[in-house]
């Protein structure tokens, strides 16, 4: 099973799903901003990425600069910061078989199915 963290108001979310749909996946959609994941799923995702939290932060977010993070901020600070405001979190992410893949582009996703 495919699992899909997603906005639907993003545009690169809704062609990443499209993607997955297109190629069959059996796919399970979590729309992550009302359903938001704890630290121990974001710290298993971030280990499938292969990167550190501060490159699943969408940094550009409003939020992100009121909570008074920064690129140097400690890796639990900002997981904690994406666990309390998903907002934070980068879109989609695309997880499978233990492996995910942030779609940006939407397309960067293929080589995990």
């Amino acid at each position: 099973m495919t699992e899909i963290w997603h906005n639907p108001r993003c545009s690169k979310s809704r062609q990443t799903l499209a993607i997955l749909e297109d190629r069959g996946e059996d796919v399970t959609v979590r729309r992550y901003l009302d359903d938001p994941p704890d630290a121990g799923a974001l710290r298993s995702v971030l280990t499938a990425l292969g990167v550190a939290p501060i490159e699943l932060v969408r940094t550009g977010e409003k939020t992100f600069k009121e909570l008074g993070l920064s690129k140097d901020s400690p890796d639990d600070e900002l997981i904690a910061a994406m666990v309390s405001h998903p907002i934070l979190i980068e879109r989609p992410v695309v997880i499978k078989n233990g492996k995910a893949r942030i779609g940006r582009p939407p397309e960067s996703v293929i080589d995990i199915l």
